[in-house]
């Protein structure tokens, strides 16, 4: 299996040694052309306007939006997570616009904000510790068919829509591979 981080900017590193860690071959996706020979691809954490404005710019929107129309799994976290939405709460940037969901940019504040906790998420089992960085959130659900996955303090920070899957936190910054083994396991199916 072939997964493709986008490697414009952000937590690339992190998510590329976790998915090799999970038996993956992993492509550093630098040019649109590499998104043709992948299976899934991660979006990063990272700042979401500039992460926007550098696919703009190297025209990844279209490429990235094809191959999502092909039915290519794609996972974003955090600035990923924004980048995948609809829409966002009193926000302009460019997106992706593949899920029905409305996000809420840092929406648990600022970096100095930035905290660790257990999420209980029914499809892998025991407790995740999160680690959320200047993390947003899921302000609303704009379809019956995004499955709420995990909440934190009543706020919806990991969602899933048909091939989509999204959290507001960094499971790349931990040793714990099991939501990019779950994002495997969505592929695989």
């Amino acid at each position: 299996m072939k997964i493709g981080v986008l490697d414009l900017q952000g937590a690339v590193r992190e998510h590329v040694n976790l998915l090799e860690e999970c038996g993956c071959e992993v492509i550093r996706i630098k040019t649109v052309e590499q998104l043709a020979n992948i299976d899934g691809l991660v979006m990063p954490g990272g700042e979401s306007t500039t992460i926007g404005k550098l696919m703009v710019k190297y025209g990844f929107v279209d490429a990235i939006l094809a191959k999502a129309q092909q039915g290519m799994p794609i996972y974003g976290t955090c600035a990923g997570m924004i980048l995948l939405a609809k829409n966002l709460v009193n926000n302009q940037q460019p997106l992706l616009s593949l899920m029905d969901i409305t996000v809420q940019r840092n929406g648990f504040g600022r970096q100095i904000n930035s905290f660790e906790a257990d999420l209980v998420i029914e499809q892998i089992g025991e407790p995740f510790r999160a680690v959320f960085i200047r993390a947003p959130y899921i302000h609303s659900v704009d379809k019956d068919d995004v499955q709420v996955l995990a909440k934190f303090e009543n706020k919806i920070v990991m969602a899933r829509q048909a091939n989509y899957l999204v959290s507001a936190f960094h499971p790349e910054l931990t040793n714990d591979k099991r939501i990019h083994q779950y994002f495997l396991n969505m592929i695989k199916k």
